[in-house]
């Protein structure tokens, strides 16, 4: 295949698109595969000779829509969704053909750019203060590793970078236990040690108790243990926790800790002004991670990290070998300096294209639209005498349980789930079994929702 040919083949793979989305809600959501039969269906080595295209693409179609789960399927409300709208294929279209390397500004001028504008852009619209500025990552956990590496620097000094771990005071962490497991990632990576991340007491609301972070935070330098930063979590993967981050400011800048907040999927929401309230005082944390390929129609990968002074995290991460500078001007954003990898793609070509496409308007009715339809869905399960709501909507999340139990609550999801109509999954609450549902697919209506108060019924008739 040449670029000759690309023309033929790009068209016929956008009819397939086409035909793929619109018979989504024919497929079921996840597909009756054996582990390990698509492997059985590929030859062991490649190919010596080019093999036609009309081959190769009708063995994709014969073998890979079938044995996928659809992510993009109304009908997905399991963990959260990763959605693709149709302008962010097409820019992801786009960007895929110029196959830029986005590490520094003289390799991608208009990708540096962009970037800059779009972290400007989504700045206002969720009500963040002007100054804040951001970068844009694959996913919330490299920001979040960037942020503790950051904690970890500045707490050291800088000196771990240069000297290492060995020998250094032991760091802590804070965080409550409704944070995501990338949390947990992070401190492992960056050295400090899953010992070392404290996960504070919550309240009844699941938020975390600032008493209880003050306390630990004196248990700990009485220990002689250096206090590092606080993760906040603003919408929790589990049951969607949220922190009073205003709460627990007062302790935070008493003792001068760098602060993140995990928004990763409740942040999109803060472009709704309505929602804002929930996570007030976010705008007084060093940084933030929010990602818009979770519920903003902007095609996976694409987390954006706000920072109100990037210098910290730019000194942490930053690296410019003479090969890597840029001659004509210092005043320039070099944003493989702002994160962990030199390589960068263009992501802020879908980011464009989805804010233009959709408008804010455009994608706040979306959002508005999910957390009613998901309102209106645990009222309807509240009157299934065999379900109870275990923990009530949080935005467009709840999780409930069957009352007999785990084991029947385990045998519901899994019933659900292979009648394939819907896709929930399961997560723990304070030692019990719950069902998640969240709704956020960019094309599911009410009636997609409501489908799942259908299944349910006819599962416990």
């Amino acid at each position: 295949m040449n670029h000759d040919d690309l023309p033929k083949w790009s068209a016929r793979a956008a009819a397939w698109a086409q035909d793929y989305h619109a018979s989504l809600r024919d497929r079921p959501v996840r597909p009756a595969v054996i582990p390990g039969s698509i492997r059985e269906a590929l030859p062991e080595t490649a190919p010596d000779q080019p093999e036609p295209m009309e081959r190769i693409f009708d063995d994709f179609e014969a073998i890979v829509p079938g044995a996928m789960t659809h992510w993009q399927h109304p009908r997905f409300f399991a963990y959260f969704p990763s959605n693709a709208s149709p302008a962010s294929m097409l820019a992801e279209q786009l960007a895929n053909a110029i196959s830029a390397q986005c590490m520094l500004w003289q390799t991608s001028p208009a990708a540096t750019e962009i970037e800059e504008r779009m972290i400007q852009w989504l700045r206002a619209a969720m009500g963040l203060p002007a100054g804040v500025t951001g970068t844009i990552h694959d996913s919330a956990t490299t920001a979040t590793l960037s942020a503790v590496l950051t904690m970890r620097e500045r707490a050291l000094g800088w000196a771990g970078l240069a000297e290492g771990l060995s020998g250094q005071p032991r760091l802590r962490i804070y965080a409550s236990d409704q944070t995501h497991s990338s949390i947990d990632k992070a401190v492992r990576l960056a050295g400090i040690g899953q010992d070392n991340l404290v996960k504070v007491k919550t309240r009844d609301d699941l938020s975390m108790d600032p008493d209880a972070l003050a306390t630990a935070i004196a248990a700990d330098r009485a220990a002689g243990y250096v206090p590092a930063g606080v993760v906040f979590c603003i919408g929790g993967t589990s049951v969607g926790a949220i922190d009073r981050i205003e709460d627990c400011l007062p302790v935070v800048e008493a003792e001068d800790l760098y602060t993140h907040v995990d928004a990763a999927w409740a942040g999109s929401a803060m472009i709704c002004p309505e929602f804002q309230p929930l996570w007030a005082g976010a705008e007084r944390c060093d940084s933030i991670v929010f990602n818009p390929h979770k519920w903003l129609g902007v095609q996976f990968d694409c987390s954006v990290q706000f920072l109100r002074d990037p210098a910290p995290q730019i000194r942490t991460l930053g690296l410019r070998p003479d090969y890597l500078e840029t001659l004509e001007s210092s005043d320039i954003n070099d944003f493989n300096e702002w994160t962990v990898p030199l390589g960068r793609r263009f992501r802020a070509l879908k980011l464009w294209f989805v804010l233009r496409a959709y408008g804010l308007e455009g994608l706040r009715a979306r959002l508005r639209n999910h957390v009613a339809w998901v309102g209106e869905l645990a009222d309807r399960l509240r009157d299934i005498p065999e379900l109870e709501i275990v923990t009530e909507p949080r935005l467009a999340l709840f999780s409930f349980a069957h009352r007999a139990g785990d084991a029947a609550t385990e045998a519901l999801i899994q019933k659900v789930n292979a009648d394939g109509r819907v896709y929930l999954t399961q997560t723990r609450h304070k030692g019990r079994f719950v069902i998640r549902m969240t709704a956020g697919s960019f094309d599911c209506t009410r009636d997609d929702v409501m489908m799942v108060n259908t299944v349910l019924r006819e599962m416990l008739a």
